[in-house]
């Protein structure tokens, strides 16, 4: 066998193992870096939430009342979510004011709505379909949100560092950012997993962003749903 032969066999050789090699460290590292993507996407989602509840402050400052869970005509249908009543005050006003508020949210008259992917309601871990939210607040007369019904920070007895402003839902309840449905009590209760592997993300009143293990206990879970349980929780 010549020398160039030899060398050749070397060559191979060596590049097999680099391959090898390459694709043990390709292996290893992965897990590391979706976990670095997955703490980024849960950062934003983090961001998306605290926005969220800067503006319902905003909101609570001019009209001295929370937003409603949704709007309402003189028959009590539904029309809009408190997610379109808060726009203005997300930097979104030109989008508010084209909105027929007078009529509902799937309307003819505003059937634009519908293509509109709010990123802001967007947790970047979900796999919904685009302008779907998993940002939720929950509709119960217990809630801060009981329905129609507006509520002022007054009626918060529990404290606005107890009581829950918005959620994220698991996907099988994710909801058109315009539409005016939310989370029931039984499905927050009930739900097992959000976006996160380990959790969710929620905000409280007082405009704080916690992330919630998949693990909290049910009492915990019920006790910050509420406004006036006379729960204190310690995060």
């Amino acid at each position: 066998m010549g020398v160039a032969a030899i060398i050749a066999i070397v060559l191979a050789c060596m590049l097999g193992i680099m391959l090898v090699c390459g694709g043990i460290l390709v292996a290893l590292l992965l897990p590391a870096v979706q976990a670095a993507r997955e703490a980024a996407r849960r950062m934003q989602c983090s961001n998306n939430i605290k926005q969220l509840a800067l503006a319902v402050h905003n909101y609570a400052d001019e009209y001295k009342q929370l937003p409603p869970a949704y709007t309402v005509d003189s028959e009590g249908n539904r029309l809009h979510s408190w997610r379109t009543l808060l726009l203005p005050y997300l930097e979104q006003k030109p989008l508010y004011d084209k909105i027929d508020l007078s009529k509902p949210w799937d309307d003819p008259a505003n059937a634009f709505l519908q293509g509109v992917d709010n990123p802001l309601f967007r947790c970047p871990s979900s796999n919904i379909a685009p302008g779907m939210t998993l940002y939720q607040v929950i509709d119960d007369p217990t809630s801060a949100f009981p329905g129609s019904t507006s509520q002022r920070f007054a009626n918060i007895t529990d404290g606005t560092s107890n009581t829950l402003f918005v959620i994220e839902s698991d996907e099988a309840n994710a909801v058109h950012w315009t539409e005016p449905k939310d989370q029931s009590m039984s499905s927050y209760l009930s739900a097992k997993k959000g976006p996160h592997a380990s959790g969710r993300n929620v905000a409280m009143l007082d405009g704080s962003v916690q992330f919630i293990p998949n693990d909290t206990d049910p009492k915990i879970l019920k006790g910050i749903a509420t406004s006036q349980g006379g729960e204190i929780v310690d995060f």
